[in-house]
Parts: structure tokens; sequence; C-alpha cells
């Protein structure tokens, strides 16, 4: 009785191996995304709104740099008051 209990045992073992490399057959596609040109777009305008909110309105340095121009009493002149101006009203549209 013990010996046939072993000889069970054993193809039990030869089962369960046939069934794993069964298992181990089975071929799988590779997955593949694509991803819309509207999602795309989306993802842009999030980045630029992200990177607009994480930019403070105000530039220090050049702030300071045209406060350290302003001192020199020589750097106010027709051309740079000119200049200064026609990029105003060009931003402005006009």
């Amino acid at each position: 009785m013990i010996n046939s209990v072993n000889n069970v045992t054993q193809v039990n073992n030869v089962q369960n191996l046939r069934k794993s490399e069964g298992a181990a057959k089975v071929s799988r596609d590779a997955d593949s995304i694509s991803v819309s040109a509207e999602a795309k777009e989306m993802a842009e305008v999030y980045y630029m709104e992200k990177v607009a909110n994480e930019t403070p309105d105000v530039r220090a340095d050049r702030v300071a740099e045209v406060k350290e121009k302003l001192k020199d009493p020589n750097y106010l002149n027709n051309a740079v008051i000119n200049s200064a101006a026609d990029r105003f009203l060009s931003a402005l549209g006009l």
C-alpha cells in the first residue's frame, strides 16, 4: 500500500510539471498605448499653466538692474525714453 501511494505522488509530480510547461508556452502580444492629439494638447496646456503659476509676476533681478541704471544720470536720454515709450505703446497694441 505504501508503494502505491509513492507512485501516485510521482504521477502527480509529472502532471504538475506538464501543467507548468504548458503555462510557459503561452505567448503574449506586447502592450501598446496611443495618445490622441487632443490629450497631448491638454497635457501641454496643463504644463504651461503649471509653469505660469510657479513663475513670479515680478522679476526682482530685472527690477534691481533697472534701478541701478536709473541711478546713472547719463542713462536717461531721449533715445532710452523713446525706446521705452515705443515698447510700452506696442505692448498696449497702439
